[in-house]
């Protein structure tokens, strides 16, 4: 291996040059900028208009977890078209078990005279091969 020596090679210039005499008063450049700094106030209502917004969050947030908990408590209340689905599906449920489960409300309400036509009667006499046992009753 070659043995190279520093001195001996022709020096590479990096192309940055300083103004002369520009380290003898950089010091005192730098003093007269530091005391013509201002210093930086925040002042107090700006910080007191962050807090008024957070505070303002926190009671948005607080009144509408009420209004979700109630959107949440009527989204499961079930359709009569659902329940009497179900129960139609429902093999071992009998016409007394549903009796016994019934409020007075609910058999003020089955009570209602329901106004049926003669055709739709005749069509369902027609129609039942048990007809006289519903003559008889």
């Amino acid at each position: 291996m070659k043995a190279f020596k520093l001195e001996n090679e022709p020096k590479i210039k990096s192309g940055f040059k300083t103004p002369d005499h520009y380290f003898d008063d950089l010091s005192a450049k730098v003093l007269q900028q530091i005391d013509k700094r201002e210093v930086k106030v925040i002042p107090f209502y700006k910080r007191k208009n962050v807090i008024s917004m957070l505070a303002a969050a926190v009671v948005v947030i607080a009144l509408m977890i009420p209004i979700v908990n109630n959107y949440n408590a009527t989204s499961k209340e079930l359709d009569e078209d659902t329940l009497e689905t179900y129960l139609s599906y429902q093999s071992n449920l009998n016409q007394y078990d549903l009796i016994q489960n019934l409020d007075t409300t609910d058999i003020q309400k089955l009570n209602k005279n329901v106004a049926i036509e003669e055709e739709t009667l005749e069509d369902i006499l027609a129609s039942n091969p048990n007809i006289e046992h519903l003559i008889s009753e």
